[in-house]
């Protein structure tokens, strides 16, 4: 056995009694006769998949389409909880393997921020890390996921589940406290078992918010300013000069739940303000426990140790008058510090009791200033070992979340805020039609405007209802920062921007209620223009220099420390030009908005909206941030994190962990270690800029042929697909679709790549690579292959590319994918479009293959091999099964038991395939 395979065998035993639990668990609430044709078709699909055995799949399919609808709904359930216990084992196995790494001594992996604080100082650039930390920002943002199909429950028993393997692999237990591991295992998979998989009611926008805030309990609120500490720890060790240093706060947590309105009409001024309050008493409930804590661990008595002065007084200012403790006088000061705290969650939340006499803090730095009290009195008194406990993380804790929790984004479409402008000036100024002006003549007028110090807005006149929503959410904002602070919403993302009187028109409408200020040229927000589509990337540089050369805009960004963020749109850019395109033209709009802004001397900080799936920018973060164009990361980025990827990468502590590092290491490696990156080697450059150019221009031409050139495309996208179930699935507060229409450019980009995942063809993460490759080859017969090969070895940006090209067609199966074709009712349009892709299909195999030189899909990550080899046995039948119930319900039988096993089965696809939307 190879050392890998004695690696993975304890994986493959957790899987193992994981699926016996459950099985028991099957067996003792559905009786025998349903747990053996439950395993009956576990053993076909495993026969299938893993020994190509053609006959097992025959027998499966007669297998599946012989079950009644009770018995498939049963069967749909089994293998959908089989695929969240092997996501659990997966992730515990992966713990595991990194502890025994760190634990051997051995050197630090790629990823870890050891490895690359490691490189930077053998590299000899330990000097520059101080100014990269002063400038450094690096922020994950969790977005609501229109199609995130897990419940919180489920999410709950599967941490129980983890947690009970973690207690094994951490702990050398007893005969007797093994045996009752063992028992709490199958007392988890019960509960497991028997908790609904599916929403009975849809999601409200609080509710999303609750789900996101959930993380932060699990992971963000703990293991954040434990990465700071030890990044500390890590700095001084390697250098006398960071003794006792603290790192300014250059990475923070975002979100969007609760601000994002794009073309959501159920985030309102009263959501936001609900969201608002809601994390300020998540993060303050969670200091007023860790000061509970903090003080019953520091029972320091006077006559055994000294205190400063500050402390001393901090005491006497306490209320706390129990005679016995009196004489533990930083237990008095933690006592004055919770009762002040107390107040103050009172004053924010409505919740709480409020001491008499007691003051609540005024910010989140006056909280500090009575923690740094503390802090200094014990290192001036020889106890600074308890400094660096429990109270070093709550001091960085409210460094990092101050009062707000979370800085919360909002945005909105560039037409929502054009049509609330123009009814505007249509009140206040009589005969100008503002939609009718070019845009030359738009932003004269606007400049006007933003000039003037007059507001058009009149508290006499009636406003349609949007106008009156928009300009109520933007006064929210506003109370917002006088009672959490500034931080608490620091950013304007204009979805669709597509000029400059975009980004003017969102100025004004701040300077309508007092967020910018005409006189003095301050905004208090952030302005971000967020570019879409192929045309707004390609135009997005341009813009912004236009926007530059007007002096009332750099007089804005001046108030803003000279910075300018951008971001940039993978989701709609690859619905729009397909996967190669996509990428290509995000990859060129960093390289020139790094020139324009060198140009004019403006910091640039680029916003990623990266989805979970390659079909929407996906992929692995590390590889992703080392593959940007030099000059563009520069100490700073921001990227989303949506719906199942949060889930997948924050819900277990210490894989969230392992992410925020992966993320600051990756930052600081693309910041100051350039020369290990980005741009093709300059040798052979230009050839590779053209023949990447060369590339998209055919891949662009065949995507968009196929989904919006093709006559019937869109028939046969909503026949082949779950599209329509999608958009009748209780998984978010947001629609499927912009508009009530079935039109593939109305549909919103993650709905669209959920159901070519479940469908097993992944069709947005690679249509139209194998076109353009066939088409540079046959144009470059002689040194094409040579070309491209030397890409993918020398140029991190089209390894990246490649790299999660490998893993979507890792993904994807054809032959399932042609089952899901079957049901296109026109059969020579099924034919005709099925046979397009599968061409498409094999050509892009080949392509890879050539170019890579693998013999197989993902032939250099046996980790992701491994992962497909124990899960999709259980997700094929999953697929069946959903054709299967597909055929049914769109012949009639829509009975609430054919709908029900419909959503099971796609939450259970979903939940295998993981990065799916």
């Amino acid at each position: 056995m190879q050392m890998n395979e004695v690696k993975d065998e304890l994986l493959s035993s957790d899987i193992r009694q994981l699926g016996r639990l459950l099985g028991d668990a099957i067996r003792n609430h559905l009786g025998d006769p349903a747990f053996e044709r439950i395993e009956h078709v576990r053993q076909l699909a495993i026969r299938f998949r893993r020994d190509n055995d053609v006959a097992a799949r025959a027998q499966l399919s007669d297998a599946l389409q012989a079950l009644s609808q009770e018995e498939t709904t049963q069967l749909t359930r089994a293998f959908s909880y089989f695929s969240l216990l092997a996501n659990i084992a997966e992730d515990q196995h992966h713990i595991r393997r990194t502890r025994a790494h760190l634990i051997a001594g051995s050197p630090p992996r790629q990823g870890s921020l050891s490895h690359a604080v490691g490189n930077v100082f053998d590299a000899g650039k330990a000097d520059a890390l101080a100014s990269f930390f002063e400038d450094a920002f690096v922020s994950p943002v969790f977005t609501a996921h229109p199609t995130e199909v897990q419940r919180k429950s489920i999410q709950n028993c599967q941490m129980a589940i983890a947690r009970l393997l973690s207690e094994r692999d951490r702990v050398q237990m007893t005969p007797e406290e093994a045996e009752q591991n063992e028992e709490a295992l199958g007392r988890g998979i019960v509960t497991l078992w028997q908790t609904r998989l599916l929403r009975t009611s849809k999601l409200s926008v609080m509710d999303e918010v609750a789900n996101g805030l959930s993380f932060y309990d699990h992971t963000i609120l703990r293991e954040l300013p434990k990465l700071y500490s030890s990044l500390e720890t890590m700095l001084a060790q390697r250098d006398a000069r960071w003794e006792d240093a603290e790192l300014p706060n250059f990475m923070k947590v975002g979100s969007w739940i609760g601000g994002d309105r794009d073309g959501n009409p159920f985030v309102t001024a009263d959501i936001l303000r609900s969201t608002l309050q809601t994390q300020a008493d998540k993060v303050l409930d969670f200091y007023l426990g860790e000061l509970r804590k903090l003080a019953s661990q520091l029972s320091l008595a006077q006559i055994l140790n000294a205190c400063s002065e500050p402390l001393r007084a901090l005491a006497e200012r306490s209320a706390d008058a129990s005679p016995h403790r009196v004489d533990e006088p930083y237990r008095r000061a933690l006592h004055g510090i919770h009762a002040r705290l107390e107040a103050t969650r009172v004053a924010l939340c409505g919740k709480g009791k409020q001491a008499d006499g007691v003051q609540p803090y005024a910010a989140a730095f006056e909280l500090l200033a009575d923690l740094d009290v503390v802090q200094h009195s014990l290192v001036s008194n020889g106890l600074r070992a308890l400094a660096r406990g429990r109270l070093r993380q709550l001091r960085r804790a409210v460094k990092v979340f101050g009062f707000s929790l979370a800085p919360l984004d909002l945005r909105q479409n560039s037409d929502v805020h054009e049509r609330v402008v123009g009814e505007l000036f249509a009140g206040a100024q009589p005969g100008l039609v503002y939609l009718d002006l070019d845009e030359e003549q738009r932003i004269a007028v606007l400049l006007a405007e933003l000039e003037s110090p007059r507001l058009l807005t009149s508290p006499y006149a009636q406003y349609s209802e949007e106008t009156t929503s928009e300009l109520d959410i933007f006064r929210a904002v506003r109370e917002a920062h006088v009672k959490y602070g500034r931080e608490s919403v620091p950013n304007c993302i204009i979805s669709k921007a597509a000029s400059v009187s975009d980004l003017l028109e969102v100025a004004l409408l701040l300077k309508e209620v007092g967020l910018l200020r005409q006189d003095s040229r301050e905004v208090d927000v952030n302005i971000i223009p967020l570019f879409e589509t192929i045309d707004d990337l390609r135009a997005g540089p341009a813009i912004m220099a236009r926007a530059f050369g007007l002096p009332f805009y750099r007089g804005l960004l001046a108030s803003r420390a000279d910075q300018q963020e951008v971001m940039l749109g993978y989701s709609d850019s690859n619905k729009d030009g397909g996967f190669l395109t996509s990428g290509w033209e995000l990859y060129k709009a960093e390289i020139e908005l790094v020139t324009v802004f060198k140009e004019y001397q403006i910091k640039l900080r680029l916003f990623h909206g990266r989805g979970g799936s390659v079909g929407r920018g996906g992929g692995p973060s590390y590889e992703a941030i080392l593959a940007q164009p030099a000059g563009a990361v520069q100490g700073q980025i921001r990227l989303t994190e949506q719906g199942e990827v949060i889930t997948a990468k924050y819900a277990n502590p210490e894989v969230g962990r392992r992410n925020l590092e992966v993320l600051v290491a990756a930052t600081i490696q693309s910041t100051l270690l350039p020369q290990a990156q980005l741009q093709p080697k300059a040798s052979a450059g230009a050839g590779h800029l053209a023949a990447m150019e060369e590339l998209s221009g055919t891949a662009l031409n065949a995507y968009r042929d196929l989904v919006y050139g093709t006559d019937g495309f869109e028939q046969y996208f909503w026949e082949s697909t779950v599209i329509a179930e999608i958009a009748a699935l209780n998984i978010g507060s947001r629609p499927a679709s912009r508009k009530k229409s079935t039109s593939i450019e109305d549909l919103r980009a993650i709905p669209w790549v959920l159901s070519w995942a479940q469908c097993r063809l992944m069709l947005p993460g690679w249509f139209g690579f194998g076109s353009a490759v066939q088409a540079y080859l046959a144009a470059h017969p002689a040194d094409g292959a040579d070309v491209l090969r030397g890409m993918y070895t020398d140029w991190p940006f089209f390894t990246s590319l490649l790299s999660n090209m490998d893993m979507v067609l890792a993904k994807s199966d054809i032959a399932i994918a042609g089952k899901y074709a079957e049901l296109v009712k026109d059969k020579a349009l099924r034919d005709a479009i099925f046979t397009r892709i599968r061409t498409e299909y094999a050509a892009t195999l080949d392509a890879l293959k050539l170019i890579t030189g693998q013999q197989e899909l993902q032939q250099a990550n046996p980790l992701m091999q491994r992962s497909i080899r124990n899960r999709f046995p259980y997700i094929d039948p999953l697929n069946h099964v959903q054709v299967e119930l597909l055929k049914r319900f769109r012949e009639g039988k829509q009975d609430a038991a054919a709908r029900t096993g419909i959503h099971l089965s796609i939450n259970g696809i979903a939940a295998g395939l993981r990065n799916s939307g």
